[in-house]
């Protein structure tokens, strides 16, 4: 993250990578690059995600990561790097790269509808992301290893405590103080998260809790498609079909899944 790194990165996926060890999803080949997050960007978020549009099929996207600002002091810049520790960006990067937000935006553009590409799921992408992550861990990414098991798990406690105070801030009027409190003593997150996410929430309404609410209905989801397929079912199979149908609301792709009546 420091100034002399190069402006792209190639993508280096791990031996030990459970979705390469164990076939759970087809793996895109769309290119990504690895850059450093352009100035007009910053201040919002610590990284992002950007796919090609639904006009722009087999480009590459971009994985984005923010640098150090240069106004923070050292004991700032330390905050920062405690939470956003070498645990922390891989997960980091299970959510936006792979095989998260790359990996399902990919297969997402295969999906002939340039409608549905323009009309995508705010839920759904998120709480892929999400899943993403929790499905690595499981799966056994870096050897079961617990502190990065803990810090899925502290990421998870993350989302909680964003759709808690997204709904607090917009509708209660939740202060800064309160909401600083509650990041910090209840989600043990560090002052510079706590204080970026708190500027994120005044920028937007609604997004921060996408990430919880599409969770849920992602396993929610998986659980009543492996009961339905019983023996049939398998981390790949079900993957690859939920992940066919573009980005639509859950509650479709669930419905599609299960040959269900679409909800209208």
């Amino acid at each position: 993250m420091a100034g002399s790194m190069p402006n792209t990165t190639p993508i280096a996926v791990q031996n030990n990578n459970p979705i390469t060890a164990h076939c759970n999803v087809t793996m895109p080949d769309e290119p990504m690059e690895i850059i450093i997050m352009p100035e007009f960007q910053r201040g919002v978020t610590v990284a992002y995600l950007d796919p090609p549009g639904p006009l722009d099929r087999d480009q590459a996207s971009f994985y984005a990561v923010a640098p150090l600002p240069t106004d923070w002091t050292e004991e700032q810049v330390q905050s920062f790097l405690r939470e956003y520790n070498w645990y922390s960006i891989q997960d980091l990067t299970l959510h936006e790269g792979v095989p998260g937000h790359y990996l399902q935006i990919a297969l997402s553009n295969r999906y002939p509808s340039a409608l549905r590409s323009v009309l995508w799921s705010g839920p759904f992408v998120e709480g892929c992301g999400v899943y993403a992550e929790q499905m690595m861990i499981s799966q056994g990414y870096l050897d079961h290893d617990p502190l990065m098991k803990l810090i899925n798990l502290k990421w998870y406690l993350r989302s909680i405590t964003n759709a808690i105070i997204d709904a607090a801030i917009h509708v209660d009027g939740m202060t800064r103080d309160s909401a600083m409190n509650l990041m910090i003593e209840g989600g043990f997150q560090e002052e510079r998260e706590a204080a970026g996410k708190w500027v994120r929430a005044q920028l937007s309404s609604a997004q921060l809790s996408t990430y919880f609410v599409g969770y849920q209905e992602h396993i929610e989801m998986r659980a009543a498609v492996q009961a339905a397929w019983g023996d049939e079912f398998t981390l790949r199979r079900y993957h690859d079909q939920a992940l066919s149908y573009g980005s639509p609301p859950v509650k479709y792709v669930r419905a599609l899944l299960l040959n269900e009546d679409i909800p209208r």
